[in-house]
């Protein structure tokens, strides 16, 4: 941990290779949250492109070191929402290289992991997107509450039903 805070304090005061290797940590955390929130491996890409060049721009103005982490998610995570209401209308179909870019297939089936994701998309953009910040970014209930302006009962509701509907949907499913 110590390592980890000293490269955060070296990018605070412009180390370009100490950002780097923050940022290579995370990379993979932050390209598969932004891809099951945008549904498009290319925007998701994009995304975190525009969430790191932001965060190396004010690298300096965090506030605690040991915030790094979510600090970038939050960055990331509205960039997500961003292009999510440039494309609201769009729809987006799953496909080959979607699939790639999400499964892995040394944890298991991977028509299970596609089945997995499919059924997550289903579910309303409100319900993803806490679902994929609790998951993959880490977020509390509380910081998830205070990011999407929401009462964190609320998001606790949301969270469980969501929970509950892929469940429901994938038990259907294996009938």
């Amino acid at each position: 941990m110590d390592g980890y805070l000293e490269l955060v304090r070296a990018a605070k005061h412009g180390d370009a290779d100490a950002f780097a290797s923050l940022y290579q940590e995370i990379y993979e955390d932050l390209y598969r949250f932004a891809v099951f929130i945008l549904k498009n491996p290319a925007d998701a890409q994009d995304a975190v492109s525009e969430a790191v060049v932001d965060a190396f721009a004010s690298v300096r103005r965090l506030r605690r070191e040991e915030a790094f982490r979510s600090w970038m998610f939050r960055i990331l995570s509205a960039k997500c929402k961003r292009k999510l209401k440039e494309y609201t209308h769009k729809t987006v179909e799953w496909s080959q290289e979607l699939s790639e870019h999400l499964t892995a297939p040394e944890t298991g089936d991977a028509a299970e992991h596609v089945q997995v994701r499919m059924l997550f998309w289903e579910l309303p953009q409100q319900e993803r997107m806490i679902l994929a910040m609790h998951l993959f970014a880490g977020y509390t209930g509380k910081e998830i509450a205070r990011q999407l302006h929401m009462n964190e009962n609320t998001v606790r509701s949301k969270e469980s039903r969501a929970l509950k509907k892929l469940k429901d949907q994938w038990m259907k499913s294996d009938l």
